[in-house]
């Protein structure tokens, strides 16, 4: 007997999981999302989110309500980079260890906001039932099988013992690094393992500000009493969070880290005998470890229970969230009807490269914060707002070579197909928009206005109508007009005369071309196809 049916059932209901239901509900697709904890997170855990899920979050309708949480000015904590210094009394004598790019006007309509998962993860929880969510916390997964069809899931209600049975056409595991539903499928993982073993150590330390002279930093290493301590500021926000190493290969456990000795690595950090609140000591592992694979079947991994890797970068959270976005508005369209399931296989195709990237960047952060970084390591380092806005996709829906890599060392947000599509001011109807805000839930043909462009847009239309692809069309010049004097819209998009551009949903760029390609109903019948999953259409004249 089945209890509950629901085109998509998400597993975990932390920042990436939360996520995933909002999407698919911005999509019009019901989820049920089971989470064990009593609730969303009480700590300022993943504090930094980045201008690319800011970018997500605006364009499902709530990037107001998320810019909202911020107190204060933010911006400026992450202008000051990572420091290190041997006590936190010590100041003055910080040495600079990143001063990473997280951010600009000319990539992004957004910027990098701090925020803690305790405020954010409310409103994700929020706007996730305001949009159809069935969020269910004390709710564990027991166990799941698939068939052609969907997904048989069990589930326990943990106040009462009940037990329910829940039918979905998909389910999608985001819960977490130790992931249950990672764990049934059998999937193995590749990678470094573990590096290191850490305790966050949240702490109220009124003292501390002015031990600190109001000096702004994403994060301090103090390395007095010969542990490497970092301590966030959690952008101006008690409580504190000092995050010291531990050594389980010599004896220590958790346990052993009192409330008593938190206070002394904390004092003894700081370099003075300053008043400590303990509250909250949670034990972590850093390790670095992929998924072999984010897709079987009808189910698919997400964030931490895809990839995990050390903090260093605060790519964690932002990744999950992107990998929520990719994978929603794909499963929104199978279950629609427009795309075809070979969309579903560009999830892997293209989040697992970005993925092993982000896992691979986290951990040469980490060997050069901790001091045993090789040579070949600080060359391989990539800045990271190439990590964060200027990575590249690569799948059968992306009109590009498949051996491109995936991160490069300039960014180069230029248009080329599988990136991010350039932003550049517009004016629709008297609205200043970005060309990032043009893309939610259709595909987008782009041209400049003329005889060439409306050729492109009209070959589009007949495509999507042949495919049952959901498209619009823009001519730049007449239905928007480019708002910035400095740049022009087609140098920036590399458009070149008489061609066009095609925009995926999630705003990356599925193709770019000219007329010297071939008839634009030809041309548009075959990548719209691909993009969507779907065997090629030739469109009729």
């Amino acid at each position: 007997m089945v209890d509950v049916r629901v085109p998509v059932l998400v597993i975990g209901a932390g920042p990436v999981g939360l996520a995933t239901s909002l999407f698919l509900g911005r999509h019009g697709v019901p989820t049920m999302v089971l989470e064990k904890r009593d609730g969303t997170s009480l700590l300022p855990r993943a504090p930094g989110l980045q201008a690319r899920t800011m970018e997500l979050f605006r364009a499902a309708g709530l990037g107001k309500d998320i810019r909202a949480l911020e107190k204060g000015d933010t911006h400026a904590y992450f202008e000051g980079g990572i420091i290190q210094v041997e006590t936190f009394a010590g100041i003055d004598d910080a040495v600079l260890l990143e001063r990473p790019s997280l951010d600009g006007p000319q990539v992004s309509p957004e910027r990098v906001m701090g925020c803690g998962q305790d405020r954010y993860e409310k409103v994700l929880a929020e706007k996730a039932r305001e949009n159809g969510a069935d969020v269910r916390f004390r709710t564990k997964l027991l166990d799941f099988v698939q068939d052609e069809d969907g997904v048989t899931a069990t589930a326990e209600v943990l106040d009462t013992g009940e037990k329910l049975t829940i039918r979905a056409d998909y389910l999608v595991g985001a819960d977490g690094a130790g992931s249950q539903v990672r764990r049934t499928l059998g999937v193995e993982r590749e990678g470094r393992g573990t590096v290191f073993h850490a305790l966050s150590i949240y702490f109220q330390a009124p003292e501390l500000e002015v031990l600190l002279k109001g000096r702004k930093f994403i994060l301090c290493y103090a390395s007095a009493g010969g542990t490497l301590m970092g301590l966030s500021r959690l952008h101006g926000i008690n409580p504190w969070l000092a995050a010291p190493i531990y050594h389980p290969d010599q004896g220590e456990k958790p346990e052993d880290f009192t409330d008593e000795r938190c206070v002394g690595i904390v004092q003894r950090a700081a370099g003075k005998d300053i008043d400590v609140e303990i509250v909250a000591k949670i034990p972590w592992e850093g390790a670095q470890l992929v998924a072999e694979r984010f897709r079987t079947g009808r189910v698919f991994l997400a964030g931490d229970a895809a990839h995990v890797h050390p903090p260093a970068g605060g790519f964690g959270a932002n990744t999950g969230i992107h990998d929520a976005h990719n994978l929603a508005w794909k499963l929104a369209g199978v279950i629609s009807g427009w795309a075809g399931d070979q969309l579903l296989d560009t999830y892997h195709a293209e989040r697992h490269r970005v993925g092993s990237a982000m896992a691979a960047q986290a951990l040469v952060r980490n060997r050069i914060r901790h001091g045993y970084a090789t040579d070949e390591d600080k060359k391989a380092m990539v800045d990271d707002i190439i990590i964060t806005l200027g990575y590249r996709y690569r799948s059968t829906g992306i009109a590009a070579p498949m051996d491109t890599p995936t991160l490069t060392q300039e960014l180069a947000l230029t248009g080329e197909p599988g990136t991010r599509a350039p932003h550049y001011w517009l004016d629709r109807d008297g609205e200043r928009i970005s060309t990032v805000d043009l893309f939610w839930d259709h595909y987008v043909l782009l041209a400049p206005a003329g005889e060439a462009g409306q050729a492109w847009a009209d070959a589009a239309v007949k495509a999507a109508d042949e495919l049952g692809v959901p498209l619009r069309t823009y001519l730049v010049g007449t239905d928007l007009v480019p708002a910035e004097q400095d740049r022009g819209w087609a140098d920036v998009w590399g458009i070149p005369e008489g061609g066009a551009a095609l925009v995926r949903p999630d705003a990356f760029i599925a193709w770019r071309g000219a007329t010297d390609e071939g008839e634009p109903k030809d041309v548009l019948g075959k990548v719209l196809a691909a993009a969507a999953g779907l065997e090629p259409v030739t469109t009729q004249a």
